[in-house]
């Protein structure tokens, strides 16, 4: 089924401000609470929400097969479940729908009033219920660097790294849209030089500058994920902070891993962008050497290019950006993750989540986390007001922005903000 949503050429008559990450051709999903306090699936076209449960009820999706209550939902689970065909049916739908040449809705002043919403009368929710997150660890720079700190340059990389891409099970319980604040942590740490741990705030609280893919339902348990199909049960991608206290992280993940250092709290954007969406921007990934196992291995483009930036905003509101990378850096593909999750037969549902692992880049500018960039703290980031930084103050709030962009052509996700307060009950 070809993807008429794509069409470069394609204009709407919702005025769409120019560089907007949500031109027509972008049309993502995600989950809001009207002006009405009605809770809605929906789309944006430029700074225009779309109430698709309102447009279903109407009778726009007429001749597409969803139940009547698809879009009145307070998650998109059920319309992921749906699968690939149903996504591209009601993506090309809305395309035709508001595209300047199309006057049926354009012209139905009656049906815009109960369609069409501006960003402020909205209030955006989590887009998805997370059932299970899982976290990877697929950026060889952020690696080589966190593993140069940790070690030494000779063996920054551990012996599994360049074979499989490494993950965790994440917390989903504590994952929360944009706009959300969250709390310092608490926890154990052992401070330099001390032989006993002592319980108090993180001191080391750290952004990971990340993206995430949301799944459909792939597959039965014990059935893997072919590679060469992994892509059909990826739904679409957001952006993600995955926040970290590296000091409660650094005393507790030895034998286990990641424990309450990565559970207190991680941010998405709340717009679903489609994969379908993405593919104008796909783009070869870096060269894999060793060469992957064969279920690992695949041929072609299976990257984005996906420019990221993120800033660190002041509490006195001062914004300063202090990287920038790209998606495209990930030495291992979505595809890649997913059929490794599952080639031991691990299950995979619709609204599962991947989180990339932190993006890094190939210089100092692009690299993704706090960690880095101030490396240990031994040089500190200076901010636009004077000030600077080597982790993440109380009242600061971390932004981070992504759009893909090629000649005249863009697609972007927003943004993901998130405050950061001191303890909770402070």
């Amino acid at each position: 089924m070809s993807v008429t949503a794509n069409d470069p050429k394609r204009k709407t008559w919702i005025n769409t401000p120019e560089n907007s990450d949500f031109p027509i051709q972008n049309i993502p999903f995600g989950v809001f609470l009207t002006r009405d306090d009605i809770i809605t699936i929906g789309t944006r076209i430029g700074d225009t929400a779309i109430d698709l449960g309102a447009m279903h009820q109407l009778g726009y999706f007429e001749g597409i097969p969803l139940t009547d209550d698809i879009f009145l939902q307070d998650t998109l689970n059920d319309f992921i479940s749906d699968g690939k065909k149903t996504w591209r049916l009601v993506r090309n739908r809305i395309s035709d729908v508001f595209d300047i040449k199309n006057e049926t809705l354009k012209n139905n002043e009656d049906h815009k009033s109960i369609i069409l919403f501006e960003l402020e009368e909205i209030e955006m929710k989590l887009p998805v219920q997370i059932g299970d997150y899982t976290d990877f660890y697929s950026s060889r720079e952020h690696a080589t660097n966190v593993g140069t700190m940790f070690r030494d340059p000779e063996n920054a990389l551990m012996p599994n790294w360049l074979h499989i891409p490494v993950g965790y099970h994440g917390r989903s319980s504590t994952i929360v849209p944009s706009g959300v604040p969250i709390h310092r942590p608490m926890g154990q740490t052992l401070p330099r030089g001390a032989e006993k741990p002592v319980f108090g705030p993180s001191r080391l609280v750290d952004f990971e500058l990340e993206m995430a893919f949301i799944t459909t339902d792939a597959n039965v348990m014990g059935e893997p994920v072919p590679i060469n199909e992994a892509e059909d049960y990826i739904f679409g991608m957001v952006l993600f902070n995955d926040w970290s206290a590296r000091d409660i992280q650094k005393w507790e993940y030895v034998p286990l891993g990641p424990f309450l250092g990565k559970s207190f709290a991680s941010s998405i954007s709340p717009w679903i962008v489609t994969l379908d969406a993405l593919e104008p921007f796909r783009t070869k990934g870096p060269k894999q050497d060793p060469e992957p196992l064969p279920y690992l291995t695949q041929d072609g483009n299976h990257s984005f290019d996906i420019q990221l930036e993120l800033d660190i905003i002041t509490e006195e509101g001062v914004a300063t950006t202090i990287s920038k990378s790209n998606f495209k850096y990930m030495y291992w593909t979505m595809a890649q993750q997913l059929a490794h999750h599952t080639v031991n037969g691990c299950k995979v549902n619709s609204g599962d989540m991947m989180g990339s692992g932190t993006i890094s880049g190939p210089t100092a500018d692009a690299y993704g986390s706090m960690l880095e960039l101030a490396w240990q703290g031994t040089r500190p980031v200076p901010l636009n007001d004077g000030t600077e930084r080597k982790f993440i103050q109380d009242n600061d709030t971390v932004v981070i922005r992504g759009f893909c962009q090629e000649g005249g052509r863009r697609v972007g996700f927003g943004k993901v903000s998130t405050k950061l307060l001191p303890i909770f009950g402070s």
